[in-house]
């Protein structure tokens, strides 16, 4: 471990991690109030433009489509120009999409505009996480990320009212939404004024010098708190391999046992993504279908978004307290186990409950996803590996409605989540097999563990 990494983790929790995880949470909330709000401006639009039930699946997927090409270029790009920079364009770029996508009138141009939101979301929540992480000491990570994460749910949330007490109020109800969902552009002033870069990632890129001055920023925080900073410990560590260039970096998540750990993340992400979508696209519709009518309620629908909030946040306390391994292993297979009570309810209480079990464990496997993914990647290819990890999970949301919509017409019930079931488990046979402990270990002890 360097001096920065150690002067790093000797840092208690305090107001200087409080603010960053505001910042980041904040940032979170509305990358997912902006993707779930689509939900409830496609209908209006259905109508308003007459559009077709093809045009209306090409909207939706706009935001996946972005989502997926703005993560895998946040973070690249983060690892080459640094975290502060993309993750502040990013918050730019969906906030001017946003209202572009407000003020057109053609399915075509909203698409288009859809795309480039999505791109500004898809790199915010690939950046974020793995860029916040590295300011945080070891034993607050897991807990800390996680919680970061856990903002999803208020964006959710914060949609599902928007949606349904905003759109249809107002005739350009849909609009007015959409412009909401662009004010948070208002924090590029304060994240341009509060926000550091990472010093580890300074340090990685050889710039010493700047990553020693922003440490010195930090501490000086610390002390006029009154907080008095125990002496750094170094430890050794491994020195990290060739990177700094797109095709290094991209070459290092494949070197030696690093690729076991990349290849893990991408099956990680894809089962957990593949199941979610899976499960929250296409279920409601089939229990429509089966006259079990309460899924198109309005109390359904907060249920299902307000679990989420006990879901990220009890799996950010279990970060820390059994490891992130289990905490994901653990909330994959109980989302499953509520998959299949769903499967099998006979009445609206028995779909209420299990819905609600179904929303809690599938969100909360997310918290240890994000704060699993920050962890495992060497800081020069952090934000490529989290990126690219993140882009492929996307592959799962645009191939799983495809892949429903094939398998219950012709294996029923049954079959769908027979499968998404098994994908949900593999997944957690993949994390705990695959995977490295990283509870209670420093960025850079986790990395040479790995190049080692």
């Amino acid at each position: 471990m360097s001096m920065i990494s150690a002067r790093i983790e000797r840092l208690p929790f305090a107001r200087f991690h409080k603010h960053l995880l505001l910042m980041g949470g904040l940032g979170y909330m509305f990358d997912a109030m902006d993707a779930a709000v689509l939900a409830f401006i496609l209908p209006v639009l259905r109508t308003a433009w007459n559009l077709s039930s093809v045009q209306i699946g090409v909207l939706g997927s706009s935001t996946y489509i972005g989502f997926l090409f703005g993560a895998l270029f946040a973070g690249t790009l983060g690892d080459l120009i640094g975290r502060r920079a993309v993750m502040m364009s990013a918050l730019a770029l969906y906030c001017a999409a946003s209202i572009v996508s407000a003020m057109v009138d053609t399915w075509p141009s909203f698409f288009a505009a859809r795309i480039v939101a999505g791109m500004g979301t898809g790199a915010e929540s690939a950046i974020i996480a793995p860029y916040l992480a590295e300011f945080v000491a070891r034993r607050y990570r897991g807990s800390f990320t996680g919680a970061l994460a856990g903002f999803f749910s208020f964006g959710f949330v914060a949609a599902a009212l928007l949606g349904y007490f905003i759109v249809p109020a107002y005739e350009n109800g849909w609009r007015i939404v959409l412009v909401i969902t662009a004010v948070p552009v208002v924090m590029l002033l304060w994240w341009r004024r509060a926000l550091p870069e990472s010093p580890r990632w300074l340090e990685s890129r050889g710039r010493e010098k700047e990553a020693e001055a922003v440490l010195d920023g930090i501490e000086a925080g610390f002390a006029r708190a009154g907080h008095v900073l125990p002496q750094p410990v170094v430890e050794a560590t491994a020195p990290a391999g060739a990177t700094g260039t797109l095709l290094a970096n991209f070459a290092a998540l494949l070197a030696g046992r690093q690729a076991r750990i990349t290849i893990m993340t991408w099956i990680m992400w894809l089962a957990i993504t593949f199941s979610y979508y899976s499960f929250f696209v296409w279920i409601p519709g089939l229990l429509v279908q089966n006259g079990m009518s309460i899924t198109k309620s309005f109390a359904y629908s907060i249920a299902i978004y307000c679990a989420q909030i006990p879901g990220y946040f009890s799996a950010a306390y279990f970060n820390e307290r059994i490891g992130r391994q289990a905490t994901i292993a653990s909330y994959m297979v109980l989302g499953g186990a509520s998959a299949l009570g769903l499967a099998f309810a006979q009445s609206d209480q028995q779909i209420m409950a299990a819905g609600i079990f179904l929303s809690l464990f599938m969100n909360g496997t997310y918290a240890g996803v994000y704060a699993y993914t920050a962890e495992v990647f060497p800081t020069p290819v952090r934000t490529t590996g989290a990126g690219l990890a993140s882009a492929i999970g996307r592959i799962g949301a645009i191939v799983s409605p495809i892949l429903v919509g094939y398998l219950y017409p012709n294996f029923g019930f049954a079959g769908v989540f027979g499968v998404t079931t098994t994908v949900l488990l593999l997944g957690a046979v993949t994390v705990v097999l695959m995977g490295v402990p990283t509870r209670g270990r420093s960025l850079e002890e986790i990395a040479a563990g790995e190049v080692a």
